[in-house]
């Protein structure tokens, strides 16, 4: 009988390195988006135009990946896909409208909430049981954003709400990914989405097209490769370790999204910001850590 051995394990700093690489060009695509949305290289675009310039060049991207690889493309899952890439695409252009008038750290801190509003649809949508723990950090995240979206206070700016939109549609996402992953290959379900989602915001963005200045189509090319990057390095970290140790270091977009807003916009994270933001993270990472426990 033959015997196979076991293939070597993947350093978990590998695993590190490219999630933290895909942290980078996240918080990379909401400064891009930042840069087009406002007045910083030419008439502000609309968040509707930008999306459509972040679906269009992740998915030439991607098609020269698989142009190059020629993998077997097929699905059964199009309703899935449909689905997905359709909430993909609103939570995009929810978030790319929030960025344009609050900092870039606040926004991507609100965002972080996906996990949560992921966790809370899995009840109906995919019949999964919620312990006491994931309870806990739901509502300790959720007390974090009421702290950084401060409802009422003289500060809230009505965008907060644009991002939390965000992270509400990309948790359903989430929902929708968790039940694709395993049944198709990850390229196969990069280039459907972006694919569908190109399709969906080019409907979208004929009814507010501006031509772009030369600055604007380099930063919106940027944006869409970026993405792909982003995309494909947070794969290969989810491959080369357990998310309970990966997904954590993805909380590093916090940092450079503040980095770039301070150096692009000279804007500093003000103190309730920061401390809401810790309390998302905490409640994100116990997230994070009971559902690795549960997994194991």
């Amino acid at each position: 009988m033959e015997t196979r051995l076991a293939p070597a394990p993947h350093p978990p700093l590998a695993a590190a390195g490219f999630m933290l690489l895909a942290a980078a060009l996240i918080a990379g695509t909401t400064l891009m988006a930042k840069l087009v949305g406002r007045s910083a290289l030419g008439e502000p675009l609309h968040p509707l135009q930008i999306s459509h310039g972040r679906f269009l060049f992740a998915f030439l991207s991607i098609s020269l990946v698989v142009a190059f690889k020629r993998p077997m493309l097929h699905s059964r899952n199009l309703p899935l896909h449909i689905a997905r890439s359709v909430s993909g695409w609103a939570g995009i252009s929810l978030m790319f409208a929030a960025v344009a008038f609050i900092p870039l750290a606040d926004a991507t801190a609100i965002s972080f909430l996906n996990p949560v509003f992921a966790m809370l649809l899995a009840i109906p949508l995919l019949g999964e049981r919620v312990g006491p723990w994931r309870w806990i950090a739901a509502a300790i995240a959720l007390v974090g954003a009421v702290v950084l979206i401060r409802p009422g206070a003289g500060s809230f700016h009505p965008a907060a709400l644009l991002a939390l939109a965000a992270a509400m549609v990309m948790g359903f996402e989430i929902t929708l990914i968790k039940r694709l992953t395993g049944r198709e290959a990850p390229l196969q379900i990069l280039w459907i989405n972006n694919g569908i989602g190109l399709a969906v915001a080019t409907l979208a963005v004929v009814w507010v097209w501006a031509p772009p200045t030369a600055a604007q189509w380099a930063a919106l090319a940027a944006l869409g490769g970026m993405m792909a990057l982003a995309q494909t390095c947070f794969i290969q970290a989810m491959k080369r370790a357990d998310a309970s140790f990966a997904v954590p270091f993805s909380y590093a977009t916090l940092v450079f999204a503040g980095f770039y807003d301070f150096g692009a916009f000279g804007v500093i994270p003000a103190p309730t910001s920061l401390a809401g933001a810790a309390i998302i993270i905490a409640g994100g990472v116990l997230l994070i850590w009971r559902e690795g426990r549960q997994a194991r």
